[in-house]
C-alpha cells in the first residue's frame, strides 16, 4: 500500500492501515476456524439427510445458482432465506442448512441460497444473484408451502452484507418484485459499510474502489420502508464488526423504522450464526418472534 493509502486508512474510525487490517481479519480472532467450518457443513449434511429436501433448485441458469429447499409442513407459512458467509469467497448452500430442523419444526420453510464466488465474479454480480434468487423465491415458493408475503432474510457476515443489498431500495421492478417483498431480516456480523475493506487484505479478492465500496454499501442504501430489523454480532467480536451492526441499526431507526441491535454474549464471528440451530437461544427466539412463530 502506498502512503496515501495508509494516510486514508488511519483515518477510518481512527485506525492504522495495520489496525484496520487487524480488525477485519476474522479468521484471527478464533484459534481455528476450521473448526466451525466444519460444523457448518456436518450439521447442514444432516439436515439434507434427516429432512424432506429439494435441493439444488435452480433459481437461474449457471451452476452456482441453486437452492436448498426445505418446505414447511403446512401450506402459506413463513419462509426464512439464508445467505452464507465467507467473506464473499468461500464457502457454499452446502455449508448454510444448519438450522433447517429448528425452523422447520416451528413452522417455516427453509431456502439456503448458493451463489458464484469471488475473485471468479464481482461483488456487484453477487449481489445480482442473490437478488434474482430471492425473485424465484418470491415467485415459487408458495409450491414448497411458503407464504410470498412472508419472506424474511437472514446472513452471516458477507451474507449479512448480502441481506442489505436486498433490503437497499430500487433494484426490485426490474426484478419483478413489490417494494416490501420482504417482511423482516437479520444480518448476522453483517459488512454493512464497506468503506473500509479497500484498506483490507480482503480487497486481494473483493477488488473494490472507493466507488464501489459505496455503491455496495447497505448503510448508504436504506429502504423507505421495511422492517422489523435485527442487526445481530457477537459479543466478542472486533470492534468494527459490533460498531458495524450498531450503526446499521441506528440508521434503521433514524429513518423511523424498526429496528433491534442484539449482542450475543460470548459468541465470535464463527459461533454466533450457529446459535440460530439452538431452539432456545436468543438469536433463534428474537428471530421467531419476528416471523410469528414463537410459541
Amino acid at each position: 500500500m502506498d502512503g496515501a493509502g495508509q494516510h486514508a486508512a488511519a483515518l477510518y474510525q481512527g485506525y492504522s492501515a495495520a489496525e484496520l487490517d487487524r480488525q477485519y481479519n476474522a479468521r484471527a480472532t478464533v484459534p481455528d476456524a476450521t473448526i466451525y467450518l466444519r460444523a457448518y457443513a456436518e450439521q447442514s449434511a444432516a439436515m439434507r439427510a434427516d429432512l424432506p429436501c429439494h435441493c439444488g433448485v435452480a433459481y437461474g441458469a449457471h451452476e452456482d445458482e441453486q437452492l436448498d429447499i426445505f418446505p414447511a409442513p403446512k401450506p402459506g407459512s413463513p419462509v426464512l432465506v439464508y445467505i452464507h458467509g465467507g467473506y464473499w469467497r468461500a464457502l457454499s448452500k452446502d455449508d448454510s442448512s444448519f438450522m433447517a430442523a429448528t425452523f422447520t419444526a416451528a413452522g417455516a420453510t427453509v431456502v439456503a441460497v448458493n451463489y458464484s464466488l469471488a475473485p471468479g465474479v464481482s461483488l456487484d454480480h453477487i449481489v445480482d444473484q442473490n437478488r434474482r434468487a430471492l425473485a424465484w423465491v418470491h415467485r415459487h415458493i408458495a409450491q414448497y408451502n411458503g407464504d410470498a408475503e412472508k419472506i424474511y432474510l437472514c446472513g452471516s457476515s458477507a451474507g449479512g452484507h448480502l441481506v442489505g443489498m436486498l433490503l437497499a431500495p430500487g433494484w426490485q421492478p426490474a426484478h419483478g418484485l413489490p417494494a416490501n417483498a420482504v417482511a423482516g431480516a437479520c444480518p448476522i456480523s453483517g459488512l454493512m459499510d464497506l468503506a473500509p475493506i479497500p484498506a483490507t487484505h480482503i480487497n486481494e479478492w473483493a477488488k473494490l474502489d472507493a466507488a464501489a465500496a459505496r455503491r455496495l454499501s447497505p448503510l448508504h442504501h436504506l429502504p423507505e420502508q421495511g422492517g422489523p430489523l435485527i442487526s445481530c454480532v457477537g459479543g466478542a467480536e472486533t470492534a468494527e464488526f459490533r460498531r458495524q451492526s450498531r450503526s446499521y441499526a441506528d440508521a434503521w431507526r433514524a429513518r423511523g423504522l424498526t429496528a433491534e441491535y442484539l449482542e450475543i454474549e460470548g459468541a465470535n464471528h464463527f459461533d454466533v450464526v450457529l446459535e440460530l440451530a439452538k431452539t432456545d437461544s436468543p438469536l433463534t427466539r428474537a428471530l421467531l418472534r419476528m416471523m410469528g412463530l414463537a410459541g
